[in-house]
């Protein structure tokens, strides 16, 4: 049961006490903030982990016509946005991202960067009216300031419930070195990434998210639809998000037919080789000596591209069962003659698109790109990733499972991953172990192979429930706080619930929230509405403390009579203990202290099983469960 802020502080005041009266700590509630519970209040969300029915997300149009300079590095565009607000609240100013400025003197980093002077602005202006740079937004002074990576405006007139407003704004900047976090150049490849000044979230809980970039803390977006034109020398191949609406004016006759047949089969097929990347065999070859690829994307959060001269081109396609029918999603990969294991990328593409696609819900974009070089791992947007360094199979297989699962979590389920990081990459690294499984047939979860244990109980741990810059710079602790101990406790909860009761919960929470914008609370009350108990002692154990689980077998007491099993309950976090017995004859018995024995305050409790000679007991012998110390799990005769 979720509790109030009040009753949090109430909670914190009594808890000494209760502890001092007790044999073992026991976890507090999970408690909503001020503005969710104002949310609540206001019908937008719900106790149950529901959108509420006054649920609201303010959307925008992006159209955009962008000149790449390969030989100079610049690149220079002009965006128009309308942006469209549907909160019910008059908007007088509003916030942009400028994320390019990460790499602008001055700027509060918290990784190093390239300095390229960011982003250079030229006109700006708001319902066809300019609009000026001033130097503080306090006043009665109409106009624009940029505050590191984020422009704020102050408007003449405020946007009303319900209305509609354009801003257009001119603007350059030279495009990073390799080692820009998420995207930039190397000279053969170029990635565009975060590249287009973009409107901040306004949400039904917070107002305005406006979190500035500051290098490690990631995105936290709203839907839009974009209408793009892309112009590159000839010969340079595009991967973007959206759909290519002028093939036509771009490929020649020979890649369209390969891409026609990757269509229909599922073979991959080289639409581009090592011979043809050159204009004239790969794209058109064009009396300016450039060629623009016209692309628009519907109902996406993000729009990226990536462009190189140097790339092969393979594509093949998925099949997902949507409602309407089969529905075919193309595949496609761009990446440099040689590079290792990169000739299956589309494979593992294919692969993931399926996968996903059956545990939660169709893919619902038309195609999936993987584009090679630049960083050093993988980082997603709607409908293509960037992924980079040498490669094994495998390896090549988890970063790409990854990325594409990310179009689940967060590219259709918007969650804020620059408060929360843990909602995106804690989900999707659960979900990349159960694909790595599934498709190397493989023990995915070993404890052995968990970075979880290597930090817990070693006081460098930090808690998820922590925004994405606030964590210690040079630990291991962001990462593992946001991508494995939340897999592990997925991993815990599917083991406390079944496969099927916890995938039901789980494609639940992606159906409710696709589209809109959930907090931590949301997910928290679905699982519970769909599992049907109160899990607080379980999110707070695990996700906003670094409190640790350990059982033991303390004692095996053999009688005439039966079999009594003591388990000790010796960490803070509080779990169901699973015992398995083992006789003699090989037959086998199982049973559970259920959570309200520790809930209660005990720190022992037994078991009784049937007479018997027994050979092996064991504690959580299918090892769901985060147990730190698994070596006093095990009793033999």
């Amino acid at each position: 049961m979720r509790r109030s802020w009040l009753f949090f502080l109430l909670t914190a005041l009594l808890l000494p006490m209760a502890w001092a009266q007790s044999t073992r700590p026991v976890p507090y509630p999970v408690f909503y903030t001020p503005p969710f519970e104002q949310a609540m209040a206001n019908g937008t969300r719900t106790a149950d982990g529901q959108p509420g029915p006054a649920y609201w997300t303010n959307t925008a149009t992006y159209a955009i016509d962008v000149a790449l300079s390969p030989a100079t590095k610049q690149l220079q565009a002009s965006v128009v946005i309308t942006y469209t607000n549907n909160s019910p609240d008059a908007l007088g100013e509003v916030a942009i991202h400028l994320r390019q400025n990460l790499h602008r003197e001055g700027v509060v980093r918290n990784r190093p960067q390239q300095l390229t002077g960011g982003v250079k602005l030229g006109r700006v202006r708001y319902n066809d009216a300019p609009l000026l740079e001033i130097p503080t937004l306090r006043g009665s002074a109409v106009g624009y300031v940029v505050d590191g990576t984020l422009m704020r405006v102050k408007l003449p007139n405020a946007i009303p419930s319900g209305g509609t407003a354009t801003f257009a704004i001119d603007y350059s900047f030279e495009v990073p070195e390799a080692g820009a976090p998420r995207m930039g150049q190397d000279g053969e490849v170029f990635y565009l990434g975060y590249w287009y000044p973009q409107m901040a979230v306004y949400d039904d809980v917070d107002g305005w998210v406006a979190d500035p970039y500051m290098g490690n803390g990631e995105f936290y977006m709203g839907y839009a639809d974009y209408d793009v034109r892309i112009t590159v020398p000839e010969g340079w191949l595009v991967g973007a998000t959206g759909t290519l609406q002028n093939p036509a004016d771009v490929l020649t006759e020979q890649t369209q037919q390969r891409l026609a047949k990757a269509a229909q089969s599922r073979a991959i097929t080289t639409v581009v080789g090592e011979n043809d990347r050159q204009a004239g065999a790969s794209t058109l070859d064009t009396p300016t000596n450039t060629v623009t690829w016209h692309y628009t994307a519907q109902n996406v959060r993000d729009f990226a591209f990536g462009t190189s001269d140097q790339y092969i081109w393979d594509a093949t396609h998925a099949t997902v069962n949507a409602e309407d029918g089969q529905k075919t999603v193309m595949l496609h990969s761009f990446y440099r003659p040689g590079t290792p294991a990169w000739e299956r990328s589309a494979e593992y593409g294919q692969f993931s698109i399926e996968f996903m696609s059956e545990k939660f819900f169709p893919y619902p974009y038309p195609h999936m790109t993987s584009v090679e070089g630049i960083i050093g791992g993988g980082m997603e947007f709607p409908m293509i990733t960037l992924i980079g360094g040498t490669r094994t199979p495998q390896s090549l297989f988890g970063v790409t499972f990854h990325e594409i699962a990310h179009m689940w979590f967060p590219m259709v389920v918007g969650q804020n991953e620059k408060r929360f990081t843990w909602m995106d990459e804690g989900l999707t690294s659960f979900n990349t172990s159960e694909a790595s499984a599934a498709f190397w047939q493989a023990d995915a979860w070993n404890p052995g192979r968990q970075s979880y244990y290597f930090i817990a109980g070693t006081g460098d741990e930090v808690e998820s429930m922590r925004h994405g810059d606030r964590y210690p710079v040079g630990t291991p602790a962001r990462g593992i706080a946001s991508y494995n101990k939340p897999a592990v406790a997925l991993h815990a909860l599917r083991g406390l619930f079944g496969d099927e009761k916890f995938y039901a919960a789980y494609a639940e929470y992606a159906r409710r929230w696709a589209y809109k914008h959930p907090q931590p609370f949301d997910l928290f009350n679905t699982f519970e509405d769909v599992l049907g108990q109160d899990l607080d002692w379980f999110w707070t154990s695990l996700f906003y403390e670094t409190w640790t689980l350990d059982h033991a077998i303390q004692d095996v007491e053999i009688s005439s009579e039966g079999v009594e099993v003591v388990i000790a309950d010796n960490g803070l976090t509080p779990m169901p203990a699973f015992v398995r017995i083992t006789y003699a004859d090989g037959t086998t018995d199982e049973g559970v202290v259920p959570v309200q024995a520790w809930l209660d305050g005990q720190r022992t409790a037994r078991l009784r099983f049937d007479a018997g000679t027994v050979t092996r007991v064991e504690l959580d012998p299918n090892l769901y469960l985060p147990d730190i110390n698994r070596a006093n799990n095990m009793w033999a005769r």
